[in-house]
């Protein structure tokens, strides 16, 4: 089979899984207790059977439930979200228009967290059994432990309100007119706590991973051989070691870079960042059936995306895979 076969082959699974974790959110939303329509009626003060069968057949709500999951999915294979009952907007245009905000602080976090991490668990590795390895692992096992919302608190408390150093809350300056380079430092400068505190969780588990994969690797006979042809220590650590050990490390930030976008709802709630976590938090305290949907959709589809991604960097890690 050609590369291109397979990689048709992986866009086609991909599609498939994505259709189907659609249908099982749908049906999952559609179980869990609470009703759009009555939230709506009781927030315009009618509780009126007349009005509330009206609002139901409006939204497509009075079909029965294979009914309203055929129409879901025929929207969705024409890229049609529906329409959010609170928003009065559709699903798609508030997506997009919180996506930038989410790619920004997930892309940020992603990057150092790996950048960091593997650099970490390399520098470990090497000081295996030292007080920089024993550091090291030290405060991995602490970050990983530690609740992510509670290390974004406690970063706000320390780094905004007690030191002033850092704004805690937003996307960018309130009622700041900023144009060009002056607006591109004022949103970093919001970016920099959101993204450190999701960065430090994963940030330990791949230098957990790297340190752990780099140990193994450097018993293997291709690395003894190195040594004994009287290759230098850093060619070996490089070259060799940290190559080989790379692809354990490449499979977990493949599946955790789409799990990220999804998973961001506790650091954009508490730093207020307007991203699809927040949106999808909103959508669940309106029971917006739609909108939630949309960005469970959105997430998945963006999972799947970054695992096609991480089949073919694959092959740049080690050559010797083929995509099968």
């Amino acid at each position: 089979m050609s590369r291109t076969q397979r990689m048709f082959s992986r866009l086609v699974q991909g599609v498939f899984a994505i259709l189907v974790i659609a249908t099982v959110n749908f049906l999952l939303i559609r179980a869990a207790p609470g009703d759009p329509v009555s939230v709506m009626a009781g927030e315009a003060g009618a509780s009126d059977p007349q009005f509330v069968a009206q609002l139901r057949a409006q939204f497509g709500l009075d079909d029965p439930l294979p009914v309203q999951l055929g129409n879901y999915l025929s929207h969705v294979a024409k890229l049609d979200l529906g329409f959010s009952y609170r928003q009065q907007q559709p699903v798609l245009d508030l997506i997009v228009q919180r996506l930038p905000a989410t790619l920004l602080l997930t892309g940020t976090a992603f990057v150092l967290s790996v950048l960091f991490g593997v650099a970490l668990g390399a520098w470990a590795s090497r000081r295996a059994g030292s007080l920089t390895d024993n550091a090291i692992t030290t405060f991995a096992l602490l970050f990983y432990a530690t609740p992510l919302y509670w290390l974004a608190m406690m970063a706000v408390l320390l780094f905004s309100v007690q030191l002033e150093w850092l704004p805690g809350f937003g996307y960018f300056t309130v009622g700041a007119d900023l144009h060009g380079m002056a607006r591109v430092a004022d949103i970093a400068q919001h970016l920099i706590l959101p993204s450190l505190t999701l960065a430090l969780f994963y940030m330990a588990v791949y230098a957990r991973m790297t340190r752990a994969s780099m140990l193994e690797v450097a018993q293997m006979d291709f690395v003894k051989t190195a040594r004994a042809k009287g290759l230098r220590p850093g060619r070996i650590q490089r070259a060799h070691i940290l190559r080989n050990a790379l692809l354990p490390v490449v499979t977990l930030a493949g599946i955790q870079a789409g799990g990220m976008i999804g998973g961001a709802v506790l650091t954009e709630t508490v730093f207020a960042w307007p991203g699809i976590g927040r949106l999808m938090f909103d959508a669940l305290l309106q029971r917006d059936y739609n909108l939630l949907l949309g960005c469970f959709l959105v997430t998945a589809a963006m999972a799947v995306v970054f695992n096609l991604i991480t089949d073919f960097v694959y092959t740049l890690v080690d050559p010797r895979i083929e995509m099968q």
